[in-house]
């Protein structure tokens, strides 16, 4: 009972104040290498003011060196809230002082966290879904096909995502940030998203463009064949011009459609109400 209302006031908390900033891992993280600032992950939430049940935890990208907190972080949480999906951003471990596991570890406790407070929060423990931006879009498919029990997503959001390691297609910064040099040739292909998608794979909508040539369109490519063959059901959408990292895109009158189609993906399936515009 205490834990409960502990939560309500949170719940309450956040909603009169904004998005509440905390630490992951309040204990400090599994194989963490000191105390410093990136050594602490976080989690911010912003819930939405209206919420519909729905949520989303938001990997930015950065090439597992970096993290685009703003335009692949807050502008997607606030964009979310404007229609009634609560948002968790995650300020996940980066290479080379980390990694691999130590990012995964934090999307998976960053998942879990979530869905034990879903009651508490006015939130749907099935309509929890995860969204990544280029490595962070990497991280949302390991994520999405490396979940151990409890930590599955119910959705998935790709956006100009790192998938391939064993490709020509490999952005390579993204692959030695996170692997180490050289990496180790098991992980290379047991990290290679496309090789690992199975039928319990979440749904999962992709979007990307054809002049990206820091993460080519081979990587949505591939991931999209791969759930297509697995039987999961996939929407893509790869727009002829832009470049990479564009975000929402909303100062673009053509690419800043893509979010309006994510919305029409989340209504046809169901995890946002139909009258969601």
């Amino acid at each position: 009972m205490r834990a409960t209302f502990l939560f309500i006031l949170f719940t309450a908390a956040a909603l009169a104040q904004g998005p509440k900033t905390e630490l992951l891992w309040p204990e400090g993280a599994p194989g963490a290498a000191g105390t410093e600032e990136a050594d602490k992950p976080e989690l911010t939430t912003w819930l939405a003011a209206k919420p519909n049940g729905a949520a989303v935890l938001v990997c930015p990208g950065g090439g597992y060196r970096g993290l685009a907190m703003d335009h692949e972080g807050k502008q997607v949480a606030e964009w979310f809230n404007s229609f009634g999906v609560s948002a968790f951003v995650l300020k996940y471990r980066l290479g080379p002082r980390y990694h691999h596991p130590a990012m995964l570890d934090d999307a998976r406790k960053a998942i879990r966290t979530i869905r034990s407070r879903a009651g508490a929060l006015g939130l749907d423990p099935n309509r929890i879904g995860v969204m990544g931006f280029s490595a962070g879009g990497h991280l949302a498919s390991t994520l999405s096909t490396h979940f151990q029990d409890g930590e599955r997503p119910d959705f998935a959001v790709l956006v100009y995502p790192v998938i391939s390691f064993t490709t020509r297609y490999t952005h390579s910064g993204s692959m030695i940030n996170l692997l180490g040099s050289p990496p180790d040739p098991a992980l290379v292909w047991d990290l290679s998203s496309e090789l690992k998608v199975t039928s319990r794979t979440p749904p999962t909508f992709l979007f990307h463009t054809s002049a990206d040539t820091g993460v080519p369109p081979e990587n949505s490519i591939l991931y999209y064949l791969a759930l297509r063959s697995a039987g999961v059901p996939a929407e893509m959408h790869i727009y002829q011009n832009g470049p990479h990292g564009v975000g929402l895109a909303p100062k673009d009158p053509v690419l800043g459609t893509w979010p309006a189609r994510l919305k029409d993906w989340m209504m046809v399936r169901g995890l946002i109400p139909a009258d969601s515009r």
